[in-house]
């Protein structure tokens, strides 16, 4: 396999601020950084150059957007305001979504970041690609940032890919911890675009991703939350992929398909609940890529997304590059044996998935309801 790897040095440069949010620091009040910041991010890229794998990649440099190809999603007085944010003092764009001093130039480049991936797969310059994108986008709307996401990478990708390349049928999948709220908004009334989101269920944003929330117009059906319950591991990640996700995919048959991909439901994470290992992650990848090499010719992108222990992520990330460019390192994940979590779907995360597959079972003919 020939695995695209994207990444640039300014994406460690977006600077979201400190972490007190619109508090000056002072007084009792310490300054702080927020959990989104470079170092994770950093980490990925310094394990994949210490243990080698980065040789096994096809290095890639991102290009920027254009202003025309972000307002293909958000409104032009959105991409005005966070322009002059980044030129001028910075500030919040919309809800915890801080720009800093340049970064609209880096965010601009980190959504270039996911459409260069769209291109190289799409060429057949690699067979699939792995973007380090930072800023995040999944949380943008279109005319506001949310939850550190300043301009929606892979909302704007799929549009891309749609437009330039006349594909009728483009699937996103997002596994962040969190609602994908902003990619969902995007494509909530359309066919074109087939969207999961498979999140812990009332994490972030607020009152979003409930498993009634199918779409609506020519949409309905084609929007599939899959909210699960905090403390969810491997099992019922796996469980929920291979009962609604491949049921759905099979019968939809995607052109291409495009990950978010946010580790932050990873067992150390401090932003989420979950108990996600390294190898649960590798089996995702795994059945993504068997659904991508059945239906689009192996064309499959991953966009990083969210993901904020600074241990854990670069090993769970890890193990996603390696499956997808089919070289085993010889990195051990060195918490494996931290895990304490039964490796077995339990009642509550089978009554999750039963209640996803009963509701989107009236749109999908595969998809098997078991009592």
């Amino acid at each position: 396999m020939k695995t695209g790897y994207i990444f640039d040095e300014s994406y460690f440069w977006h600077d979201n601020g400190s972490g007190t949010l619109y508090l000056p620091s002072g007084g009792y009040l310490e300054t702080d950084v927020f959990v989104e910041h470079p170092s994770t991010k950093r980490r990925i890229n310094n394990l994949l150059n210490r243990c080698g794998l980065m040789k096994a990649l096809e290095q890639i440099e991102p290009r920027s957007a254009t202003r025309e190809e972000i307002e293909m999603f958000h409104t032009k007085e959105y991409v005005d305001k966070v322009k002059h944010l980044s030129d001028t003092t910075g500030g919040d764009a919309g809800d915890h979504a801080i720009v800093g001093r340049g970064s609209y130039e880096i965010a601009l480049l980190s959504t270039g970041g996911a459409l260069k991936a769209v291109d190289v797969v799409m060429n057949g310059e690699a067979d699939n690609v792995y973007a380090l994108t930072r800023p995040p986008g999944h949380h943008a709307e279109a005319a506001k940032g949310i939850g550190f996401c300043i301009f929606n990478n892979v909302a704007i990708a799929a549009k891309y890919a749609k437009q330039k390349y006349n594909l009728e049928r483009v699937m996103v999948l997002d596994w962040d911890v969190h609602h994908g709220n902003g990619t969902e908004s995007a494509f909530y009334d359309t066919d074109g675009v087939l969207f999961f989101s498979v999140h812990q269920h009332l994490s972030f944003p607020n009152n979003t991703g409930y498993a009634e929330n199918v779409g609506e117009a020519d949409g309905k059906g084609f929007n599939v939350n899959i909210p699960l319950p905090p403390g969810t591991g491997n099992a019922g990640y796996i469980e929920a992929f291979k009962s609604i996700v491949e049921p759905i995919v099979n019968d939809y048959k995607p052109e291409l398909i495009i990950i978010s991909a946010g580790q932050d439901p990873g067992m150390f994470d401090p932003l989420g609940r979950m108990n996600m290992t390294a190898e649960g992650f590798a089996e995702l990848t795994k059945i993504m890529m068997n659904l991508a090499n059945k239906h689009t010719d192996g064309k499959i992108v991953f966009c990083h997304e969210g993901g904020y222990s600074n241990a854990y992520v670069p090993f769970c990330t890890l193990r996603i590059i390696e499956e997808l460019c089919g070289v085993k390192s010889d990195v051990e994940d060195p918490f494996q044996d931290s895990q304490g979590y039964p490796d077995f779907v339990n009642e509550v995360e089978q009554k999750a998935i039963n209640e996803v597959k009963a509701i989107q079972s009236a749109y999908w003919p595969s998809l098997k309801v078991t009592v």
